[in-house]
């Protein structure tokens, strides 16, 4: 792999502007070579450039014996009369300029405009990387100061004796090797950071500092928030128990984590920009044939980027804390968390992935060939099976259809270097792949078909026509197995409890600080109306239904009925109430907007459900009209609020500035597909007639078409997200830490 890709590729994505321009700086060299090549003189004969190729590549081997070693002082001076680097200052900051010495030379300017925006990529460079490290050390000072409370915490709870006591109060310093080993750091070291680098001999009292701190109370629930909107006052005295000992080693220990993958991820990028700046000028002294590089890189090298040695020491104190600390001493058990190992894709997934792709294929084409050799749609039983058992069967097609759409969404998002792994919150090497959830996706529609193909085989055998009491079951018993693998730990758990949490957050949306993963689960949900409203049909069907003679009085329930409005508005009411959650702590108008598209959404969905249960004109205009200012509201905010898109003023017209898709026309299409499946719902309110088509089959066309367009809408999303979070440089996690310093509040105010 050529360095230019390699070196893209293992860009941070959120701080892919901050990094080199490598391959703007390999257009200017292209283009000081092409003009050498233009006014290069003409080569010899052919047999002349023979001898003299040949004659070249052989005088460079003993090139050393024919010429005398040149001193260092002289190899500088000759350096020195291409290029010279100086340290200036500017705007109270250190810059470095380069100065071309052979400017007068024919093609010099091209050189000089190179060595011009060289300096400029490189000042940036350093200037992002010590406004980093700035940051890093001053979060050091705030996990010592956690460390500190830690310590002393396990003592108060441990109460050892005096002799135990000398030989545990041992506080970690993360600061202090930096500040014995750096006597002038080259940025301002901030106070508290200051403070904290201390020598290595002295100790703080272990136990006074619990009287400087109080617990935070991180852990948002139902009672927490309620106690917060009522204003109860919230207990701030410490209790000193291992319950509170074992939640703050937790928090801290997650601190440590993302804290060391800031370090890992600081290093890497300085590593990568000194190798790009390196390769970059040997190809300049290749293309030139000139002896620059030395002098450059020896300034890289006494630059703060190429000399400082804040972030290696600081990965070294937390390594050593860690193990210490977190770990029982245990370094391979420490390391291991601190440096999980990439997740290696699997051959074995990636074969089980295909074969139940083979599988669902030709299960479809048996299922296909079994309906037209038995002609099963035109039998006398075909409306009772479709008003029955098809909306059964319909709700593992729409879940599997939307997995579908978001192994699609993972695709393309590492393909285009969408970093939703850290959008979502995951825990880092528990996310899943498209293989992985392909995998789970066909294996589904495997069972599903499976099901479909033994029950309507199992009616048309007479010899198994005595078992179609037990055929009617086997919809629920699948529903049945697949909810019942969720509390094992097969099959990704994690994945499945990072769902589950992010569903209660749904379903108790006003209670819960509302995150990206809460609201992008409860949009999805807004575009399975209809797999809910299946469900509902399951509890009804085989609660209430007389299933050996497959009938069900479901429609002429007022219960169901009544359910059937719930279930359809719950999506909508908890993104409305997640709305009004994030305007109350926000306070940003945006939200309350938000929650106004969504409440017309609510009242659009319940007058076409009362449409369809009640009919006549009245609902029918009212259906209309609040659907249709529904849709618009709603369109507008998908194409310029959630994808960022109808910007005219934008260098990319009616698009946005930044885009991840080279061709444009994917986002016209996107948004001329948008406006269309945002308009599926008319056939609801119309109420087209086909003949051909049974009702029940309409609704999975217009249910399974919302899907698509949920997983089209999730890609531009997602990749809005993204750019927002790369505008703002935002790469890692806020991890909350336990305890709250009075000492930092009042440096604060």
């Amino acid at each position: 792999m050529k360095f230019g890709k390699e070196f893209s590729s293992q860009m941070v994505p959120e701080w892919e502007k901050a990094y080199v321009h490598y391959d703007y700086l390999k257009t200017l060299l292209k283009d000081i070579q092409r003009f050498k090549q233009r006014t290069r003189p003409p080569a010899s004969p052919g047999g002349l450039k023979r001898n003299l190729t040949l004659y070249r590549a052989f005088s460079g081997l003993t090139q050393w014996q024919r010429h005398n070693p040149v001193s260092p002082s002289s190899a500088s001076d000759i350096e020195s009369q291409t290029i010279l680097v100086n340290s200036v200052s500017k705007n109270g900051g250190h810059s470095y300029e380069t100065t071309f010495r052979m400017s007068a030379d024919e093609g010099g300017e091209y050189e000089l405009v190179y060595f011009r925006r060289l300096d400029d990529e490189f000042n940036k460079v350093d200037k992002f990387y010590k406004s980093k490290v700035q940051e890093l050390l001053k979060e050091a000072a705030t996990l010592n100061t956690q460390m500190d409370a830690l310590i002393a915490f396990r003592i108060k709870v441990e109460n050892p004796p005096a002799s135990f006591f000398d030989r545990t109060v041992e506080m970690t310093r993360l600061a202090s090797d930096i500040a014995a080993s750096t006597a002038e750091l080259s940025i301002s070291t901030p106070a508290g950071a200051r403070a904290s680098m201390k020598a290595p001999g002295t100790r703080p009292a272990p136990l006074e500092i619990l009287e400087k701190v109080k617990i935070n109370n991180t852990k948002e629930t139902p009672r927490s928030t309620i106690k917060t909107v009522l204003g109860v006052p919230h207990q701030t005295e410490i209790k000193f128990n291992r319950e509170n000992l074992r939640k703050v080693e937790d928090q801290l220990k997650q601190a440590f984590v993302e804290f060391y993958l800031k370090l890992r991820l600081l290093k890497s990028y300085c590593f990568l920009n000194t190798l790009a700046f390196s390769k970059i000028m040997k190809k300049y002294d290749k293309i030139t044939l000139r002896n620059a590089s030395n002098s450059y890189m020896k300034m890289v090298d006494n630059s703060y980027l190429g000399s400082s040695e804040e972030v290696f020491k600081l990965m070294e104190r937390v390594e050593a804390t860690f193990i210490k600390h977190f770990s029982n001493s245990n370094r391979s058990k420490g390391m291991n968390i601190l440096r999980p190992k990439a997740k290696r894709e699997r051959h074995r997934t990636t074969f089980s992935t295909g074969f139940f792709a083979g599988c669902t294929a030709a299960l479809i084409i048996a299922l296909i060939f079994i309906i037209r050799t038995h002609d099963i749609l035109h039998k006398q039983g075909q409306k009772q099976y479709m008003d029955n058992m098809f909306p059964l069967y319909s709700l593992f097609a729409y879940i599997v259809l939307h997995m579908l759409m978001y192994a699609a969404n993972i695709y393309y998002w590492r393909r285009f270097r969408v970093n939703y792994s850290f959008i979502f919150g995951f825990k880092q090497g528990t996310e899943l792949g498209y293989r992985q959830v392909l995998l789970v996706g066909f294996g589904i529609s495997v069972l599903a078909l499976l099901t479909v193909i033994g029950n309507l085989d199992m009616e048309i055998d007479p010899l198994s026509k005595d078992y179609d009491g037990l055929t009617e079951y086997l919809p629920l018993i699948l529903v049945l197995l697949v909810a019942l693998l969720f509390p094992f730990n097969i099959f990704y758990r994690s994945s499945r409890f990072f769902f589950l949490v992010c569903l209660f957050h749904c379903i108790a949306a006003p209670l819960y600080k509302v995150t990206l993963p809460d609201f992008f689960l409860a949009d999805q949900f807004t575009s399975q109306v209809q797999a809910l409203r299946n469900l509902e049909f399951y509890i009804c069907y085989y609660g209430w239904g007389d299933v050996r003679h497959r009938t069900n009085y479901c429609s002429k329930s007022t219960v169901f009925n009544t359910f059937d409005f719930i279930v359809a508005v719950i999506p909508y009411m908890s993104r409305f109430l997640q709305c009004l959650r994030r305007l109350f702590v926000e306070k940003d108008p945006m939200h309350g907007y938000n929650g106004i598209k969504y409440f017309l959404t609510i009242v659009a969905v319940c007058m076409r459900t009362a449409l369809n249960l009640d009919g006549g004109k009245g609902w029918e205009v009212l259906a209309l009209t609040f659907s249709v200012l529904a849709a618009i509201f709603c369109t507008y905010w998908d194409l310029v609020l959630d994808w960022g898109l109808l910007n005219r003023h934008s260098k990319n017209r009616w698009l946005r500035d930044k885009l991840l898709v080279s061709k444009k026309s994917v986002y016209f299409i996107a948004m001329l597909l948008n406006v269309l499946l945002r308009f599926a719902w008319i056939q609801t309110v119309v109420k087209f007639d086909f003949d051909f088509m049974h009702r029940n089959t309409l609704i999975a066309i217009v249910a399974c078409l919302e899907i698509i367009r949920r997983g089209i809408w999730n890609f531009f999303r997602l990749e809005n997200e993204h750019l927002n979070n790369v505008g703002k440089y935002r790469a890692f996690k806020s991890v909350p830490l336990p305890f709250n310093h009075d000492e930092d509040e009042d440096k604060d105010l």
